[in-house]
């Protein structure tokens, strides 16, 4: 049957240059949007993640749901010591987080002010990338307060001026100070720029009492795709009263919104192959229904409808692998260029940059088993499209097929 087959596919040329085209351009869109797709989400995510959520963040069990001093992480330096011998973690970083009243001369707003370790957080977050105006934090930076750009108009505020704060220290005493503004940064995320203020953890510490103490451990890893697997193996040498999340849980919204795109994305693309799918079955319609006294002559001889069926299986199959054959290194090729030359878009990098955070580039995912299901989704479309042309000849008597015309 193969031999037939391949001598059906030289006989009938323009049959065969269609198909080969047709599945050559599916399978190369094919891979080369998946790519594209999966790539924007991953850089969606990584640049969110970048701006000041971990990866992973450790709390003691009730913080998020209750809040208050009682459900402060006590003892961060064994949490820390833990971490460092997880394999994937890439690093990690405490923060004390609490909210008061941040007040200038005329006016006043509510604000979270979070003591950071500045070394750490140029490596966790871009809290530094997203400075505008001024410094970021030092070690030495002692009152000196970095205010989102959203924040500071709130106040009025300007370098240099000092605004006053209100709140409660870790043993729920009063704590109030005088904040000098040495830095304002703007991530582009409205509440976190109209609500978020940082200091260094050496002085935050001494107002508020906070020595090993915080809200919560910021993790950061080497792959994304292993953060279910490092957070169990965070969670084997913890504490049973503290509990560990993923990006998956602490960005749940964005995480929804990305498979509402993707959704959305393989519906476009669906629609394009449905195209492909009817195109490619109706030049195969059109084909067989011109060889019906072919097969008939066959059938007539011997030849078992099986093997008709098998004959234009084998037909299908080697123009399919043909242009898969050609397509898949030249798409793969293509997503691997743009993963590790991401595109960037000229038009938009100017605005992107405004806010600090936000890469303007577009990479690409290279990932090879998405793109062997990419091949084998274009392999069942076009072995689906030659199932009704089969179906059709196959219909006709062997005597009945040698009088169609």
């Amino acid at each position: 049957m193969f031999p037939l087959a391949l001598k059906n596919m030289l006989f009938y040329k323009s049959r065969s240059i269609t198909t080969f085209i047709l599945t050559f351009i599916s399978t190369l869109f094919f891979i080369v949007y998946v790519a594209m797709m999966d790539g924007s989400h991953n850089s969606m995510l990584k640049n969110a993640l970048k701006v000041y959520t971990g990866a992973i963040e450790i709390y003691k069990v009730g913080y998020r749901d209750l809040g208050g001093n009682e459900y402060l992480l006590r003892d961060v330096k064994s949490v820390e010591n833990a971490l460092a011998r997880i394999d994937g973690v890439n690093s990690f970083t405490s923060r004390y987080e609490t909210y008061g009243l941040l007040s200038s001369a005329d006016f006043s707003s509510a604000a979270m002010v979070a003591g950071v370790d500045p070394d750490k957080e140029q490596t966790q977050s871009q809290l530094k990338t997203a400075l505008v105006e001024g410094d970021f934090l030092t070690h030495d930076s002692k009152n000196c307060l970095y205010v989102g750009v959203d924040l500071a108009k709130k106040l009025h505020a300007k370098l240099g001026d000092e605004v006053s704060f209100i709140g409660s220290a870790s043993d729920n005493s009063f704590a109030a100070d005088l904040f000098r503004v040495c830095g304002i940064f703007k991530t582009g995320l409205f509440e976190f720029d109209s609500s978020g203020a940082f200091m260094g953890r050496t002085y935050f510490d001494a107002l508020m009492l906070s020595q090993n103490m915080a809200s919560y451990v910021s993790v950061s890893v080497d792959d994304l795709n292993e953060v279910d697997r490092i957070k169990s193996e965070i969670e084997k040498v913890l504490p049973k009263d503290m509990e560990v999340l993923t990006w998956k849980t602490l960005m749940k919204s964005m995480v929804e919104a990305m498979r509402v795109d993707s959704v959305f994305g393989y519906i476009s693309i669906s629609l394009f192959f449905v195209v492909i799918f009817f195109v490619v079955m109706i030049f195969g319609f059109i084909n067989v229904s011109s060889r019906v006294r072919e097969f008939g002559m066959l059938r007539c001889v011997g030849l078992s409808s099986s093997k008709v069926a098998l004959l234009l299986f084998y037909e299908i199959f080697i123009l399919s692998s043909l242009a898969i054959v050609l397509a898949t290194p030249l798409g793969g090729y293509i997503a691997y260029y743009f993963s590790v030359h991401p595109i960037v878009i000229e038009g938009m990098s100017e605005t992107y940059k405004a806010y600090g955070v936000v890469s303007d580039e577009l990479p690409f995912s290279f990932d090879l088993f998405t793109i062997s299901w990419n091949v084998g989704v274009i392999y069942l479309l076009n072995f689906l499209s030659a199932l009704y042309p089969i179906k059709y000849v196959n219909s006709f008597k062997p005597i009945e097929a040698t009088k169609h015309v």
